[in-house]
């Protein structure tokens, strides 16, 4: 991955050389009640996730109501449903953001949301948002972009759908307009995404290409992805959740439940510990076990002046004698004393 900067979201660095900033995408799972939304925040703190995200808007700003050729899906998930109705059923009220803010904020978790338009930044901006979540379906709106980077604050763009020159083009309209900063988010835009065709390989290609820290945002089903990616270097796993699969929702499908996202969340802090940095020292778990590596010892007694021999030398667990390289330089040559059988073998044992 490459080293770039990292980006501050409220007080957190993201980017190379920190955990992974683990986003609990909220979405549609609330089913259309606060008591819900509020307990799905709760759930994120308790799994330890560090961020959860809204997505801001209403049917009415994200598209209009019709059912003309394009308005109604006739694939994926959703197949057959209008997309206003969709976006209708799936909306977080906006008198929710306020206390769903207060509630994360309490719980010492960073908040924001996907704007749809330049209202949802004027609502979001009133509520001092850290940063802006660029969706994927967005990623061509660089009227959208301009706008939420214009705030000063970070942008964490995810890529699904895009070609390069959609990244191109997102990344230089941020940049143009605002210094807070670009966080990259590899994406497949498959609801679910097999993770056959999640190619990972273009995350760490991301961050190099344009200088930013990059992560992911995951539709597979379960939390081997996000982990895979937390060791090709991921700053930020950003993965759906909800409180039950079975209670349905237009999300449901490809998210977590919380025994799986807390899963995922240990499984991501360890994984980036376990990357760790390239090193050749001995680590403090090995100590114990040095005493136990091969080195030459004494299998057999040996009268002073007789010779070494593979027979009464032998290379053998534990570890204090010579090490076993020195062999040769005893083989034919003569002990300087009496040497009883399990003696670690030293330089002082030879006569000559």
């Amino acid at each position: 991955m490459n080293p770039s900067s990292p980006v501050l979201i409220g007080n957190r660095p993201v980017g190379a050389g920190h955990p992974p900033f683990v986003i609990a995408e909220l979405s549609a799972n609330h089913l259309g009640t606060l008591d819900r939304a509020l307990e799905l925040v709760d759930v994120a703190a308790e799994c330890g996730c560090d961020a959860v995200k809204l997505q801001t808007y209403r049917a009415d700003t994200i598209t209009i109501d019709h059912d003309g050729p394009g308005f109604v899906l006739t694939e994926g998930p959703w197949r057959e449903r209008k997309l206003y109705d969709l976006y209708h059923e799936a909306h977080t009220p906006w008198e929710w953001h306020a206390p769903l803010f207060e509630r994360a904020r309490a719980h010492g978790l960073s908040v924001f949301s996907s704007p749809f338009d330049s209202t949802a930044v004027n609502l979001l901006e009133s509520l001092a948002a850290p940063a802006y979540k660029i969706a994927s379906f967005e990623i061509v709106d660089t009227p959208l972009i301009d706008r939420c980077a214009a705030t000063g604050k970070p942008l964490i763009i995810s890529t699904g759908l895009a070609s390069l020159a959609d990244v191109e083009r997102a990344v230089a309209a941020a940049r143009r307009a605002g210094n807070g900063g670009v966080i990259l988010l590899h994406c497949t835009s498959g609801y679910p995404t097999p993770a056959s065709e999640a190619n990972l390989a273009t995350m760490p290609a991301l961050g190099q290409m344009f200088d930013v820290p990059a992560g992911l945002s995951d539709h597979t089903l379960g939390i081997a992805v996000p982990i895979a990616a937390t060791v090709l270097g991921a700053a930020v796993i950003e993965k759906h959740f909800t409180l039950r699969r079975d209670e349905g929702g237009p999300d449901a499908a490809f998210s977590l439940e919380p025994h799986e996202l807390k899963a995922m969340v240990a499984g991501v802090r360890d994984a980036f510990a376990a990357v760790g940095k390239v090193t050749f020292e001995r680590r403090p778990s090995e100590k114990a076990q040095a005493s136990v590596r091969r080195s030459l010892y004494v299998v057999n007694d040996i009268k002073q002046g007789e010779r070494f021999t593979e027979v009464n030398v032998r290379s053998i667990r534990p570890g204090f004698g010579l090490p076993p390289r020195h062999l040769k330089a005893f083989l034919g040559r003569h002990a300087s004393r009496d040497i009883a059988r399990g003696t670690p073998l030293a330089w002082n044992h030879l006569a000559d």
